[in-house]
């Protein structure tokens, strides 16, 4: 216990120190929302990949989709890290940047009120993210409690507040730089982590190959009949298998906590760097969790899931290591927790304040005033997930993966394809982004409350977000042509930032040579 307490508090110490370090690069609402978009390649790599991955993934999908697809489950891992990390950087991540300074844009709904000239679709684009994102970061909480009762004994109650006032702290101090720092600090933790808990596990259970056949023997006529159904390349559910996938890894795209990391970008190199790094952070975090919940099975002895859930079945693998692999657990799943929860309160509140209620409900904000009111946004967004959590866990009302797939299928379905032809199609008319805000978020909404009379296979929150993700693709095209064309000439001078000469040193881009 002794050598777990000291782990948690050099980590309290650490995260708040660079909270408060870091203070005066947010003396302003550019540099406490965006550091002044000057942000390195690692810091924003870290950030990304840490705002991605947290408890939800470590112990509700990781446990969760591990028990159900076996080994196959690494697929999501190998899904996030490549579909889900690379690819937004090299798609989105330069054309975001760009427009978002042409437009002078610091949050995602800014940024869809200027590309199509709505200030109701700003505030309509506001609000989806101040309903969503609560349910997402409410879930945030409950992954962490189970770790900390097994290492620690402690009330669901006493985490959440820790975490809760921790991660306020640092984030109300110092903004988003200091998020970023403490970021790549906790992605470290991270990193390490995870390898040296996979490695300790597979040893305890005959070393890789004798998991691996220990797997193998493991039946479940209610799955499937196949032997070694569990350690095949697609497991026994292949559909639901790519439903996930889908979800997990194409929903950053539209997710506003991820994308607004590609506007904080410094330079033309780090988005190069960036998408490197980011890719190995995930293969590493993201395919390790999911290939540890992979050997869940073999705990089948020792853990109920119909009993306490799918929820369980991770701190159960981990309730036999050492104490001080137990204490780096509990610390990584700790930092990915926080790391995500920063991300998301600064998204909530900074969206909230300066899409919704400046020159809306407070017709004029000065810069102090809108500082000023993030902050406290932050504190109440914090209260409101905490409470959430509290009744949602105390009332076993539904499961993680439940709450993260309606937040994920409603953020990513209402944003994800109109950001990406807002993007690179100059025709997208405001009216198919409006047809994919509402389809999107009402086929979540009524996933929710009507779950029994959809289709079997949408009435997993996971299948159905996958689905309004990839109608949205269709939506936006079909409306838009089916509507009026945007002005011409408002399109032509928003997409003329791409256009733009820049002069560069030969060692940086070898032109013509």
């Amino acid at each position: 216990m002794f050598i777990k307490v000291s782990l948690l508090l050099i980590f309290f110490a650490v995260t708040i120190f660079i909270g408060f370090y870091f203070r005066k690069r947010a003396s302003d609402v550019s540099g406490f929302v965006l550091a002044g978009r000057s942000v390195g390649p690692w810091l924003t790599a870290f950030a990304y990949g840490t705002s991605y991955f947290s408890a939800v993934v470590f112990v509700g999908y990781a446990g969760q989709f591990g028990w159900r697809f076996g080994t196959a489950a690494t697929w999501i891992g190998l899904g996030n890290a490549f579909i889900g990390s690379l690819l937004p950087w090299i798609i989105l991540g330069r054309r975001t940047r760009i427009m978002t300074h042409h437009l002078n844009s610091a949050t995602m709904p800014e940024f869809f009120g200027s590309r199509f000239g709505s200030k109701a679709m700003k505030i309509g684009a506001s609000i989806i993210i101040f309903v969503f994102l609560i349910p997402y970061t409410a879930s945030l909480y409950n992954g962490l409690s189970r770790l900390f009762a097994m290492a620690f004994g402690v009330d669901f109650t006493v985490c959440i507040i820790a975490m809760a006032v921790l991660t306020g702290v640092y984030v109300i101090a110092g903004g988003y730089f200091a998020t970023a720092v403490n970021d790549f600090i906790q992605g470290l933790v991270m990193l390490v982590g995870i390898i040296a808990v996979i490695a300790v596990v597979i040893s305890n259970n005959g070393g890789f190959m004798g998991a691996l056949e220990g797997l193998a023997r493991v039946e479940d006529p209610a799955v499937s009949t196949a032997p070694g159904v569990f350690t095949s390349f697609f497991g026994p559910d292949p559909i639901s298998l790519l439903g996930v996938i889908i979800l997990t890894s194409l929903g950053t795209w539209g997710l506003p906590q991820m994308v607004q990391k590609f506007y904080s970008i410094k330079s033309e190199k780090a988005i190069a760097k960036g998408a490197v790094i980011s890719t190995i952070f995930a293969t590493i975090v993201s395919g390790g969790c999911y290939f540890l919940g992979s050997f869940g099975r073999l705990y089948s002895d020792v853990v109920d899931v119909k009993a306490s859930g799918f929820d369980s079945i991770i701190p159960t693998i981990l309730s036999g290591l050492p104490d001080i692999l137990v204490g780096i657990v509990v610390i990584l799943v700790l930092s990915a927790s926080m790391s995500t929860l920063s991300a998301l309160v600064m998204t909530s509140a900074s969206t909230f304040t300066l899409d919704f209620l400046r020159g809306n409900i407070l017709k004029e904000m000065s810069g102090k005033v809108q500082l000023l009111t993030i902050r406290l946004l932050i504190v109440v967004f914090i209260v409101i997930s905490s409470i959430i959590a509290t009744v949602q866990y105390k009332g076993g009302i539904s499961f993680i993966a439940q709450l993260m797939g309606i937040s994920w299928g409603a953020l990513a379905g209402s944003f994800l394809a109109p950001l990406l032809y807002g993007l690179y199609w100059k025709r997208t008319s405001g009216a198919g982004v409006w047809c994919c805000f509402i389809f999107s978020t009402a086929l979540m909404t009524l996933n929710i409350f009507f779950r029994p009379s959809f289709p079997t296979i949408l009435q997993s929150p996971i299948n159905a977000g996958a689905f309004v993700m990839l109608a949205g693709f269709i939506i936006v095209p079909v409306v838009s042509l089916l509507t009026k064309a945007p002005d011409k000439k408002v399109v032509e001078a928003q997409f003329a930032c791409y256009d733009e000469t820049v002069n560069v040193k030969i060692s940086e881009d070898l032109g013509g040579m």
